[in-house]
């Protein structure tokens, strides 16, 4: 497997306060795999190479121990799962609970994607309930909004976005601990439509304006790879990136958490 090159992995100074950068594994690799994958990442997160940024990694819910196993915290690398339901345990039958992830190494939880929301009833309601749960468990909800193609054409994306935002948090007081991933559907998955910084700008504005400060972040999702990263960075309230099959490669990945890490701030 091919390293980066060491002028790569230089240490950068950052100004521009934490960047979360991560990936989503979706429905993909083996538990050998998964365990390469961690490896190399854990060998590379030598401590000062990504200042600034905040690296987490999102496996599918049968790599997660693996995954822990190879990230130990001194890597500083954070890890999530994709998915968890709202209640603490019970008759669910094929679902894991918060507490469950946790228990495997979790800090943060993916609620709400779009591909949750379409195939597997994932109404609003059930995305704030999911969101409560994380939050009760001490677990950081990763909070998924996005527009489909047709309501953009009709130009509803932002009253779209807000009002997922604020369904899914609208019986949370604290959101200190809340992230905003900003995935429009038009631009997901292997046909998506990479989105400009102009497609983006208008709706993470808005959503920086109702949330403000009071969440952790908002981050962009959606066709990011190694050649927009950086105009999407660039975007006024972006502080992250929700990086999908361009960060399952490993190399690709470290080599976007160096390019993040050596950019400057916008």
């Amino acid at each position: 497997m091919t390293r980066p090159s060491p002028d790569a992995s230089r240490a950068c100074t950052s100004s521009a306060g934490t960047r979360w950068i991560g990936t989503s594994w979706k429905m993909t690799k083996s538990l050998a795999e998964a365990r390469q994958y961690a490896e190399a990442l854990a060998e590379a997160a030598r401590p000062g190479r990504w200042p600034g940024i905040q690296p987490f990694v999102i496996p599918s819910a049968t790599a997660l121990t693996t995954v822990r196993d190879a990230l130990p915290p001194s890597t500083g690398v954070l890890l999530g799962a994709q998915n968890a339901h709202w209640a603490d345990s019970g008759a669910w039958t094929g679902e894991v609970s918060v507490p469950q992830i946790a228990d495997a190494g979790a800090h943060l939880v993916e609620i709400g994607h779009s591909e949750r929301r379409e195939h597997f009833g994932d109404t609003d309601d059930v995305v704030r309930r999911k969101v409560q749960a994380a939050l009760r468990h001490g677990l950081d909800p990763l909070l998924c909004v996005g527009e489909p193609a047709a309501v953009r054409a009709a130009g509803g994306s932002t009253d779209h976005v807000l009002a997922q935002a604020h369904a899914a948090l609208a019986e949370v007081d604290d959101l200190s601990r809340v992230l905003v991933a900003y995935e429009p559907v038009w631009a997901i998955g292997e046909h998506g439509t990479a989105a400009r910084p102009d497609d983006v700008a208008d709706v993470v504005a808005v959503l920086a304006d109702q949330l403000g400060p009071r969440v952790r972040g908002i981050l962009y999702g959606g066709s990011v790879n190694r050649a927009n990263m950086l105009e999407l960075m660039s975007v006024d309230h972006v502080s992250g990136l929700f990086i999908g099959r361009a960060a399952w490669d490993v190399d690709a990945f470290i080599t976007m958490l160096d390019v993040a890490a050596c950019a400057s701030t916008p």
